[in-house]
């Protein structure tokens, strides 16, 4: 927002002068007006906005938690401005205390709440910044402003799920990998030492262990290097559109893991647009918010051209049919839910339902992974070890 340095004369005839900031020369004006100041002359500056600790960012969680005290204050009857600065004092983050002054600045300069919010895009996303601007059309802010915050509660729920349910398993195969490179650069050479005596030719799995420990001894470096050669290769390919579409649509294809990929985003966008057009946002606007913050590359192209459609007089349901990511169940319920006018609710449903989906197929994924890793591990390091024993055991036999 614009500041203006200007001059004025009191009712008195005192001469004065300051910088304000205000939408306009208009609001600039009636702003002046109200404090009895008459404008003789205005300079316009450049924006006074304070950047300089955009660099920081601000926890989700944070963001939620004062949606809804927001529209809990709201709700109660207090002004907006009031709210803000109450807001500002509770919140425990330096930079959320800075962000919510300067949304109240700018809102008492004549800036509407949406105005305010998108001038600080940085911390709060399209889909808050559309849902505000209905709100504020409509004249039930406190009620989008409360479904805002339920839904972001939703998707980091969901999101701490998968997270929380994979940990136990990542835990499991990074031990088994370490174990297994531990013991081949350093365990498997004492026993190859010991075997240097040994005229007679080793067993076949003792010689594949040892020639395994032996490249890993040799190439050490060689693999570190490949490995993070194919991390900064794969973190390019998500970066462009080719590669990431490429990455997503098969990921969609791994057995029980592309299940699990492809009910969360089922989930995911039939909660971002369903929160979208319960609050009043235009249809138009719900499909191009949730098709960019989709997260996959297979449904934003599907939700890209279900806008298309609707552009073009159609109906939403058949682009995502033809996407083959959206079952016939979701399809049909959202062609229901257009035909009665009903498509928010019923696209509450759908998320509803796809959400208790994840659930499952989290702890469905869970319990096979877990089992699955825990007798590779113990198979791969029984295996070395057997290995290494197996000359042993004949020369046992032969003295015996």
């Amino acid at each position: 927002m614009p500041s203006y340095r200007y001059q004025g004369m009191t009712l008195t005839g005192t001469a004065v002068s300051g910088e304000i900031k205000a939408k306009d020369r208009k609001r600039l004006e009636e702003l002046l007006r109200t404090q009895k100041i008459v404008l003789t002359s205005v300079t316009i500056q450049a924006p006074t906005i304070d950047h300089s600790f955009r660099i920081t960012r601000i926890k989700k969680a944070e963001v939620t938690r004062f949606t809804r005290h927001f529209a809990v204050m709201l709700n109660a009857g207090l002004p907006m401005v009031e709210c803000l600065e109450i807001a500002s004092q509770q919140s425990e983050s330096r930079v959320l205390k800075k962000v919510l002054r300067q949304v109240k600045e700018s809102v008492q300069t004549g800036l509407t709440l949406t105005e305010a919010v998108r001038e600080n895009g940085g911390y709060f996303d399209d889909l808050y910044i559309h849902m505000v601007e209905a709100g504020e059309t409509s004249g039930t802010l406190h009620v989008v402003l409360k479904r805002i915050s339920t839904y972001r509660e939703n998707k980091d729920s969901l999101i701490r799920k998968v997270k929380a349910a994979l940990v136990y398993p990542t835990i499991v195969l990074v031990v088994a990998i370490a174990v297994t490179m531990i013991m081949l650069t350093y365990i498997v050479p004492l026993f190859v030492n010991m075997f240097q005596g040994i005229e007679a030719q080793l067993p076949l799995p003792t010689r594949i262990v040892v020639s395994s420990s032996d490249f890993f001894s040799n190439y050490f470096l060689s693999i570190v290097l490949i490995v993070v050669l194919i991390v900064l290769v794969m973190r390019l390919l998500l970066r462009s559109t080719k590669g990431r579409s490429w990455i997503d649509k098969n990921l969609l294809r791994i057995p029980v893991v592309g299940d699990l990929i492809k009910k969360t985003a089922v989930a995911r966008f039939s909660r971002t647009l369903g929160t979208l057009v319960s609050s009043g946002v235009s249809i138009l606007e719900a499909l191009d918010v949730t098709s960019r913050t989709a997260g996959n590359k297979v449904i934003e192209k599907a939700v890209k051209n279900a806008y298309q459609a609707i552009a073009e007089g159609k109906t939403i349901t058949q682009p995502l049919t033809d996407s083959g990511v959206f079952p016939p169940m979701v399809t049909q319920m959202i062609a229901i839910g257009e035909r009665t006018g009903e498509l928010g609710a019923m696209l509450d449903k759908i998320a509803i339902h796809y959400e208790e989906e994840v659930d499952t197929a989290v702890a469905s994924l869970t319990a096979v992974l877990e089992p699955m890793i825990i007798v590779v591990m113990g198979i791969i390091i029984g295996g070395i070890l057997m290995a290494m024993y197996l000359p042993m055991f004949e020369m046992i036999g032969k003295i015996g």
